[in-house]
């Protein structure tokens, strides 16, 4: 990005703000993850009370992302970003001193909240501070922060945890929020305030319906799904939540959000596609952790290593799509992201338990560098037919499809993993008969079927390949899914030049 070109000073130190901010804000969202194992011992809680620490957090971010457009054209883009680092800053040094189940899920509630609007509104600065030809390099560095996070998460969570406390998890967000405060507050330049009425009805419906919609997901696979009364719930208020704000869009003058956002195809189509990419990604992310440590018995540290290189071809394919972006046609480098997301899961799909290291961490690169090439031109295509004044409400809703692919991708791949691992146990356990139990090989293992100890261990062994192959069978699902709507890519149009006039309009 060269800052010559720019009308807006200290570019760098904005740029450099802003994504400390956003790698904060996505770190946020899986760093807690390992440390809840830990957490539970301290606060004395269950395992279903201990849920709530993840569900309070993801709730109150789906919830506060569709306001961030609003707010940020009533009060201004800097407060709002200013006033959501502070919130989340302060929130999550009160969760590193919680010492209480109540207090912690309240503050994870509160730095859900806060932490909501600092991913879109920092793909919105980046937008509205570059120029049209560096708007693919400006996506590349927003979304190494954005993938960055969910990526290096787990691992660096259980170093903390292992190492010092699962309360410096939260602590580490301190210093980073500080920086990003004080660079922020001293370079990043306001936006014209846009004084409009709220549509609170259409705020509330949809609202509820965020909300209902990610506790049917999160707590789905803990209560059995639909024969939970709490499930069904959920389920019924989410429909019914999403049917009034469709209604209510549709026929009010104002509606909350704004229709112009969906008249625009590229936008509406990007949206489809940031949808799948959320499954994809995340919930392969998922499962590999999971997977590694239960079924190969990898420790946690270790398991951060291997699977480290997939954000190692995340930010080696952003940074080379940067250049690519404005060479050729972006469709087909998302095309070729695609494909190559499609051999790394055809890869996976035939994963075992006797596997090396090398192809988990050759397979972790090749699907991490086909979603840096994906995931940058899709987010400059997205925009770059969608008028400059829409850019708050467009990243919001962008950001909040993502979030919303990404926990049905999660649910559906745990409830899938569950369910089939029953399954194909249920499937190996008609082969053991007592002709089985007298193979050679379990001597080998040092098994005595004759003992019930040795029957324990031939049944944990089992599950154990079941396992696998329900793992087998949702990189499988995935792997086709993709395969499937690439050739709808072509539905998108190539991005038009803008003009930096338009760009700029909206700063001040």
């Amino acid at each position: 990005m060269t800052p010559d070109t720019s009308p807006v000073p200290n570019k760098r130190l904005v740029t450099a703000s802003v994504m400390a901010a956003t790698v904060m804000q996505a770190l946020d969202s899986t760093i807690a993850n390992v440390a809840l194992p830990n957490m539970q011992g301290t606060l004395s809680a269950t395992q279903d009370e201990m849920a709530w620490v993840l569900t309070s957090y993801i709730v109150a971010a789906a919830i506060m992302i569709p306001l961030t457009g609003w707010l940020a054209q009533r009060l201004g883009r800097k407060p709002v970003f200013l006033i959501s680092i502070i919130g989340f800053t302060v929130s999550s040094a009160l969760c590193g001193l919680a010492t209480t189940l109540p207090a912690i899920v309240l503050f994870r509630f509160l730095q859900g909240i806060s932490g909501a609007a600092l991913v879109p509104l920092s793909q919105a600065v980046l937008f509205d501070i570059n120029p049209p030809e560096n708007h693919g390099r400006a996506m590349a560095v927003w979304g190494v922060g954005v993938t960055l996070g969910p990526i290096i998460g787990p691992a660096l969570g259980g170093w903390l945890t292992d190492h010092y406390s699962w309360r410096w998890v939260f602590f580490i967000n301190v210093p980073i929020g500080i920086l990003a405060y004080l660079g922020l507050s001293l370079s990043m330049p306001n936006t014209k305030k846009v004084v409009s009425s709220f549509d609170f009805f259409g705020f509330l419906s949809l609202s509820c319906g965020i909300g209902a919609l990610q506790l049917l997901l999160d707590r789905g696979e803990l209560k059995n799904w639909f024969s939970s009364p709490e499930i069904i719930f959920y389920g019924l208020i989410a429909s019914i939540a999403f049917y009034l704000f469709s209604v209510h869009t549709l026929s009010s003058r104002r509606p909350f959000l704004s229709p112009a956002l969906f008249v625009d195809r590229n936008f509406l189509a990007a949206n489809f596609f940031i949808f799948l990419i959320g499954m994809v990604l995340f919930a392969t992310l998922a499962l590999i952790p999971p997977m590694l440590q239960k079924e190969m018995n990898y420790p946690v540290v270790l398991t951060g290593l291997v699977t480290a290189p997939r954000g190692a071809g995340t930010m080696l394919a952003m940074m080379l799509v940067g250049r690519l972006i404005g060479r050729f046609d972006p469709r087909l480098i998302m095309f070729t992201g695609l494909g190559l997301t499609v051999v790394s899961l055809w890869q996976m799909a035939h994963f075992d338990l006797l596997m090396g290291k090398g192809l988990i961490i050759y397979t972790g690169l090749l699907q991490g560098f086909g979603v840096g090439l994906s995931y940058v031109p899709l987010s400059t295509v997205a925009f770059s037919t969608l008028p400059s004044t829409l850019r708050n409400e467009g990243t919001a809703f962008f950001n909040l499809l993502r979030n919303i692919g990404s926990a049905i991708g999660i649910s559906t791949v745990q409830m899938l993993l569950t369910r089939n691992t029953q399954t194909m146990h249920a499937s190996l356990a008609t082969h053991i008969t007592p002709f089985t139990l007298t193979n050679p090989a379990l001597d080998n293992l040092h098994i005595d079927p004759s003992t019930r100890a040795g029957l324990i261990r031939v049944n944990e062994l089992l599950t154990h390949q079941a396992a696998m192959v329900a793992y087998n069978n949702d990189y499988q699902l995935m792997m086709i899914a993709t395969l499937v709507v690439m050739p709808l890519l072509f539905l998108l149009r190539p991005p038009a030049r803008r003009t930096r006039t338009e760009d700029a309009a909206v700063l001040e």
